[in-house]
């Protein structure tokens, strides 16, 4: 849960390092002047102005193109011949598991551990750096690695969370490039709830480190860390709606506020946030339930003096803090006067072991509303007899009342979550096999498809969230594929059509965490076949087609084998009449999903609701249209240069959605040539806005009107970026290179999650 939220004095940016002038170190803050006075400097601030703007603040309104280069290879420094998944396979991963056991009990003197185990602090950082998961755009989670690096690493509610990772660097250093700090985090955590008695689901490894912080996702619009609602940039719209793709309640929490909505204790209503944020995370109220009480069977939450007297977060501590953050001035500065939350407390009896005694304190004693030392509000039991009460972590011989949050409440007077939790207590196997379960889901949420998985210790079982694909045993000749793809050209079915469905298939691939794609055919199922986006109609007349053409074959191949073939056949077709004679690469091997193997409700996320590779936009939404185009092309793995060949092809096979005209620079429609670029960069043309996101294109002599055009069409003219690459394939001696370029990036999207290939 998100227990730890101790607060800080700057506000944010969004997933940007605070910058933020120190005062004990002012030469510390990235773009801060290194003198006052008129002498010169020798080094370049890195910023236009003293408030340290970056080169493009001069225009905000321009199109950042940074989120498609996100990871640049530059940042990386293992070299690209190095493979991750092959140097875990390496490793001795029992040595591990012992190493990360021996930690619990190692007690270390910077870092003294509560009751001498570690297990409650690195059950936290695991499930911080898993609890980010969110299931709209699947961006956060474990998979990367990102709690290193800000704004996740100076989050109020990750406070402190530097020194469990400080903890594992000695195996970290001792394993190496075997292991990256993503696995490590989400090992330890499994491992230390097995030290205190918990036989965990499994776990996986293949979790691959980034080395730059991924400061272009959307972790809210706030100001301020921990805004409450209505304050500016909130969240929060309506009775109490949500901002979509967020979970969080608060800027800087993971996940619900644990004093109550906006800091004030409703248990009721706490519950309903509860159950939204932890939806969002693709959990229902029993795995809700489960993780909370399993979350709260061990540890506890540190609020034992002032918290405004902490030191800066990582981001802005000074340099000699080595970037620890939240430096405690008072007493020891960790132990008894350890400051994180502000709450303070353990929950159970004895907090370094896997039991029931949360349940059973829970929900046999009344507990009334308290503040902690610190005066952060929280639930402290009525009349509790005196064994019950736990020990003092630190000092021996003391007993100390436990504690609750608000969410903790919420479970005992919720009625949803009252009957769950109450089946756990009478049943105490059921409820340690589901939190399993549960906590298996939270930390492999974001892993992909089980095809994925390394390690002795993941587990076989098909889990319905794992989206299963049934394998398939066939294998294609390069013969066989061509009299496919002859075949299939000769159904009676448009080229764009295939085209299109080939697109509709695969583009629904989110590299965030490796969800959809084409392979397994889910577009011919619930939710899919319905999505307004997939032209429902089409889609079924180009489906009956191709499952009678799968019906009449001797050699069965699957659906979406077919689907995908079938639309490289049809680009392949197109290359030909713009004059290039080129093979578009198909790989067979994709399996057909089967109904019953798909979470609709999950599956509804992935619904594209805008795309601008066929021109398709639901409804008007805040952000615009090339914003938009932006983030899903991220999602699918593209760089700048494959979204503008891949528009520019698009446009001119003539898929766009409903058939529309919008973008379609060209004369011959269904040939793969470079004239969408030739138009667009031709300045014989003005482009005349006419409607909201619609403009004409007009020959200026003239005055006909040439063409129709969206925002999305217009910007690789206007972005100055996006016009150099469109400059590029408008070039006489460019246009086979546009048709390679096309075909190669078109192959990257039919084949972005097949991981057997990748």
């Amino acid at each position: 849960m998100d227990l730890e939220n101790a607060p800080i004095k700057n506000d944010p940016t969004q997933g940007e390092t605070i910058h933020s002038q120190n005062e004990e170190n002012p030469i510390s803050t990235p773009g801060a002047q290194l003198s006052t006075g008129g002498s010169k400097c020798p080094v370049m601030h890195g910023a236009n102005s003293a408030e340290g703007q970056n080169v493009m603040s001069w225009w905000p309104k321009a199109l950042n193109l940074d989120i498609l280069s996100q990871h640049d290879r530059k940042t990386n420094p293992m070299g690209e011949d190095f493979n991750y998944r092959e140097e875990f396979k390496k490793l001795d991963l029992e040595a591990v598991k012992q190493d990360l056991k021996d930690l619990m009990t190692d007690s270390k003197s910077y870092w003294p551990a509560d009751w001498g185990h570690y297990g409650g602090l690195m059950i936290r950082m695991a499930w911080h750096s898993a609890g980010t998961y969110r299931v709209a755009d699947g961006r956060g989670g474990s998979n990367t690695g990102n709690q290193r690096f800000a704004p996740l690493n100076s989050w109020p509610d990750n406070a402190n969370l530097d020194k469990a990772r400080r903890l594992l660097w000695p195996i970290k250093k001792k394993y190496g490039n075997k292991l990256s700090w993503a696995d490590l985090m989400i090992l330890a955590g499994n491992m230390a709830y097995e030290s205190m008695g918990l036989k965990t689901f499994g776990f996986s490894g293949g979790r691959e480190d980034i080395w730059h912080p991924e400061k272009d996702v959307y972790w809210g619009s706030e100001k301020e860390w921990l805004a409450p609602t209505g304050s500016e940039g909130s969240r929060y719209s309506g009775e109490r709606d949500l901002e979509n793709p967020l979970a969080a309640v608060m800027m800087g929490l993971i996940y619900v506020n644990p004093e109550g909505v906006d800091g004030n204790p409703d248990p009721l209503r706490t519950a309903q946030d509860l159950r939204v944020t932890f939806a969002r995370m693709a959990m229902n109220d029993e795995e809700t339930a489960a993780l909370t009480v399993g979350g709260h069977t061990v540890g506890k939450c540190h609020g034992n003096g002032d918290a405004s007297l902490l030191g800066g977060d990582p981001e802005e501590a000074p340099l000699e803090h080595q970037g620890m953050g939240w430096i405690n001035p008072k007493g020891k500065g960790h132990s008894e006067d350890t400051v994180t939350s502000g709450l303070e407390g353990a929950w159970t009896t004895h907090p370094t072991r896997w039991d029931n005694e949360y349940l059973e304190l829970l929900l046999n004693y009344d507990w009334e509303l308290t503040t902690s030392p610190a005066g952060a509000k929280q639930w402290e039991p009525v009349n509790l007899p005196e064994h019950l009460k736990p020990l003092d972590a630190h000092i021996p011989g003391i007993r100390r009342n436990p504690m609750m949050t608000d969410a903790d409440m919420a479970l005992k007077m919720d009625p949803g979550y009252r009957k769950i939790i109450e089946r756990f207590y009478q049943d105490f196997d059921y409820f340690s096999q589901t939190f399993a379960r549960a906590w298996f889901k939270l930390t492999h949420r974001d892993l992909g498809p089980k095809s994925r998985y390394l390690g002795a210790d993941a587990p076989t079982e098909d889990l319905l969230w794992q989206d299963p694909i049934p394998t398939v045993d066939y294998t294609l000749s390069q013969e066989e594929i061509r009299d496919l793809k002859d075949k299939l050209l000769n159904l009676g079915l448009q080229d764009r059509e295939l085209i299109a469905t080939a697109w509709d298939s695969a583009r629904t691939f989110r590299g965030s965490d490796y969800r959809g794609g084409a392979n397994g055919a889910r577009i011919r199922l619930a939710p899919q076949k319905d999505w307004e986006a997939n032209e429902p109609e089409r889609l079924q007349r180009v489906l009956s087609t191709l499952e009678d053409f799968q019906a009449g074959l001797e050699k069965k191949v699957s659906l979406a084998d077919l689907i995908v073939l079938a639309g490289s056949a049809a680009v392949e077709k197109a290359s030909r009449a713009a004059g290039v004679d080129i093979n578009v690469p198909f790989y067979p091997g994709r399996g057909d999903a089967l109904q019953e193997q798909t979470d609709q409700e999950s599956f509804a996320d992935l619904e594209p609701l805008h795309d601008a590779y066929r021109n398709y936009q639901k409804r008007d939404y805040v952000v615009t249209p090339e914003e938009m185009m932006l983030d899903r092309t991220q999602l699918m793995g593209l760089t700048p240069v494959e979204m503008t060949v891949l528009i520019g092809g698009m446009r001119v096979l003539d898929t766009n959605f409903a058939h529309s005209r919008h973008g379609v620079f060209t004369e011959r429609p269904g040939i793969l040539s470079n004239d969408f670029f030739v138009h667009l960069t031709d300045m014989k043309y003005s482009w005349n806005p006419v409607a909201e996101n619609l403009y004409d294109i007009v020959d200026r002599e003239t005055g006909e009107k040439k063409f129709s055009a969206t925002r999305v069409d217009l910007v690789f003219g206007s972005n100055s970026i996006l016009r150099s690459y469109a400059e590029l394939y408008a070039q006489d001696d460019n246009k086979e290179k546009f048709v390679r370029d096309f075909v190669a990036a078109w192959t990257k999207v039919m084949n972005s999650d097949r991981y057997d290939l990748n």
